[in-house]
């Protein structure tokens, strides 16, 4: 291990002008940095395109987009197959209120029952405090939703942020996170956050594919949820350096021999 962060410290002091400067900084405030950056960066986006949607730059081509996923000779019926039309029905169940909350109950039951209730509260805070955020905004923003075509299933909330994206990148990041940090081996790491992501990404094409949310209200629920997963993750970082949450695993690096 020694061996390997070494290695890794010589890579970054060869980095221009900023190398010697990481070298001094810790592991655990790179990762807080690049977690802030991530942040920023998605709730500015967020918020470039809310303003933009509010002012109807978007109409154009969200209208262009939807209409390309529909049959031209008629607009109730998407492009493929009808098992493929089913399939998405199934896809955006992901991202529905039913299935979130249950896979949510799960985890925290088992984070309990494994005594791990700080971390727990947390995962509960999260994913709670996207839920009210994303309401909040679909209630103060009130875009209509997409009247160009035939919604592929029945809806009852307003268009922007998609309420499905927003919260499947909240959930499936957190819970994807929080899985990442049991695991010592970097690999096993990145394919468990991009599962999470991969999972997000679909269920946000889906709910463009039924017709029942414009493209840029995905790519606005996609901006806020990855933002907000990432505060959250920050508050778990404190928490862990505060001894109140278990501290990550440590990484398996390239040469490192697997522990007895």
């Amino acid at each position: 291990m020694k061996d390997g962060l070494s290695t890794l410290n010589r890579r970054l002091q060869r980095l221009p002008v900023v190398g010697s400067m990481l070298v001094r900084v810790s592991e655990l405030e790179r990762a807080t940095l690049a977690i802030i950056a991530i942040a920023a960066v998605a709730f500015y986006g967020f918020l470039a395109l809310a303003e933009d949607v509010l002012e109807g730059e978007t109409h154009t081509i969200d209208e262009r987009i939807l209409l390309a996923l529909r049959e031209t000779t008629d607009r109730s019926d998407p492009i493929g197959p009808p098992w493929f039309e089913e399939s998405m029905r199934d896809l955006t169940a992901l991202g529905g209120t039913t299935i979130l909350t249950l896979i949510t109950l799960a985890v925290l039951a088992y984070l309990i029952l494994i005594g791990k209730r700080h971390t727990a509260l947390m995962v509960t805070a999260s994913i709670s405090g996207g839920a009210i955020l994303s309401s909040l905004l679909k209630w103060g923003i009130g875009r209509p939703r997409p009247d160009l075509v035939p919604h592929g299933m029945e809806v009852y909330t307003a268009s922007f942020p998609s309420g499905h994206s927003t919260m499947s990148a909240v959930v499936y990041l957190t819970l994807g996170a929080l899985l990442a940090r049991s695991q010592p081996r970097q690999r096993v790491k990145v394919f468990l956050l991009t599962l999470a992501a991969s999972v997000t990404v679909i269920v946000g094409i889906s709910r463009v594919y039924l017709g029942v949310h414009w493209p840029t209200d995905v790519l606005g629920g996609w901006a806020l949820g990855a933002g907000w997963a990432c505060l959250s993750w920050l508050v778990m970082l404190w928490l862990q350096e505060r001894g109140e949450v278990e501290r990550e695993a440590q990484p398996v690096l390239p040469g490192d021999k697997p522990a007895a």
